[in-house]
């Protein structure tokens, strides 16, 4: 039973604790409750910008013990808003932005609170990087315990393939460090299983070497041909290169022809973690494809693959996470053949090929399991206003049914609230029935349950 905020008593709450509680009655109450996907309008009871794990483990017995709802947030990118409750308590990591680094032994403790790019820009100045994803601005925490699919992960793999530890506060108010020798079960359940076990407040990574980086923005017309075509040669690159294809309606950008806004193109991001010779050989499949509308794909810093964010945009779009084995010519065509039927403002079908070295970690070692799935695909059209949705939504099911190819996979991360069977598809067979245990272990009550939830 969840307690109504008008009997959460607020100076109890704020009792011990080091953060700040921020209230409706605060003037960046509004700011603070503020989530990354647009169309998402809720409001807790209160916010806790938490100043450590002693904090957490307040505000998380607190809820304990009231019943109070309870929602984490870090960089507020879930695409269902869990980073926030409706009447109950948010507790903010924002705060939590300690940095260990240790660049000769390679390694890195992180405060839950970080994004994507803080982590970057304090190791890539010492040739070190941690694959995280593809936004700039999506924090670590959720990130990271959900499986981290970025620019690199066919080189070094998962975000959580490079977790060596973590500080997790579990349900009871207990301060856990984890690792392959303390809670080992715990420690595989936080690698993909998301925020089910409790609140991360710390990450230990292992850094990968990353001298020198080639990427960017390649543009191409899309076609049946230059679609398979590019999967093609994706799958066939050396594990140094990943791409990142969204075949999509051209965006009005300055440096695309005037003709081919509106047109269906692939505007990829291709990231090459080796040195410009060998970037512009393994490019060279790609650029053959067609004559590109742009190319931006150049030696630099990886940094340069996050481009700056806008801060207010707050996108409302209807998207759905699937996994094929192949994009073929046949295939190709239904992608753009939807593409063009749709009336969506802007419409996309991202296609990301994995494999690597991914795929090479069995699929038991982490509770992310889908290692054997080649391509990740992404389906997503943007609507306006709530009266659109629905047929928005109905556009993304019937595009699914027409390229689905029975893989069942779902990336947790990627999700929307879709309900306990698509929940159940993240986390397959043994990987369920694992994570249920440590569901009943570390959090029978299921007060962590604003997330891709796993019923204890």
């Amino acid at each position: 039973m969840t307690t109504s905020s008008s009997s959460i008593s607020i100076d109890r709450l704020r009792e011990g604790l080091s953060g700040r509680v921020i209230v409706p009655a605060d003037p960046d109450y509004d700011q603070a409750r503020t989530v990354v996907a647009g169309g998402i309008d809720r409001r807790p009871a209160a916010i806790v910008r938490v100043a450590d794990a002693d904090d957490v483990a307040r505000v998380v017995t607190f809820a304990r013990e009231t019943g109070v709802e309870l929602a984490v947030r870090c960089g507020g990118h879930s695409g269902a808003g869990y980073g926030v409750s409706d009447g109950g308590i948010v507790i903010d990591l924002r705060e939590l932005k300690d940095i260990d680094l240790d660049v000769s032994g390679r390694r890195l403790w992180a405060g839950a609170g970080l994004t994507a790019g803080e982590v970057g820009e304090a190791v890539l100045p010492h040739g070190l990087v941690v694959g995280f994803g593809d936004t700039a601005s999506v924090g670590i925490g959720g990130l990271t315990t959900g499986g981290g699919v970025g620019y690199l992960v066919r080189r070094d793999g998962l975000t959580v393939d490079n977790l060596i530890g973590a500080e997790i506060v579990t349900a009871d108010g207990e301060i856990l460090t984890v690792d392959a020798d303390n809670h080992p079960e715990l420690f595989w359940g936080i690698r993909g299983g998301g925020g089910n076990f409790g609140v991360a407040t710390k990450f230990h990574y292992r850094l990968n070497e990353l001298p020198a980086f080639y990427g960017g923005m390649l543009v191409l017309p899309a076609t049946a041909e230059t679609i398979s075509g590019f999967v093609a040669a994706a799958e066939a690159a050396p594990e140094e290169l990943s791409t990142i294809a969204n075949v999509m309606t051209a965006p009005p950008m300055p440096f695309l022809p005037e003709e081919t806004i509106g047109s269906v193109v692939i505007l990829a991001m291709i990231g090459f973690a080796g040195d410009e010779e060998a970037g512009q050989r393994a490019l060279a499949p790609f650029r053959a494809l067609a004559e590109p509308l742009a190319d931006f794909v150049k030696a630099g810093s990886y940094a340069e693959m996050f481009p700056p964010e806008d801060p207010d945009y707050h996108p409302t779009a209807a998207a759905m996470n699937m996994h094929l084995e192949r994009v073929d010519r046949d295939v190709a065509a239904t992608i753009v053949e939807f593409l063009e039927k749709s009336d969506a403002p802007m419409r996309v079908a991202q296609l990301r090929v994995l494999g690597g070295a991914m795929a090479r970690v069995p699929a038991d070692a982490t509770a992310y399991a889908h290692r054997s799935s080649r391509i990740m695909v992404n389906l997503a059209a943007f609507y306006e206003g709530e009266g659109d949705r629905a047929a928005k939504e109905a556009w993304l099911r019937d595009f699914a049914a027409a390229i689905d190819q029975g893989d069942r996979a779902v990336y947790a991360n990627f999700l929307a609230d879709e309900g306990p069977q698509r929940v159940r598809d993240a986390y397959p067979g043994a990987t369920w029935d694992r994570l249920v245990e440590l569901k009943r272990r570390y959090d029978p009550t299921n007060l962590f349950r604003l997330n891709q939830n796993v019923t204890p």
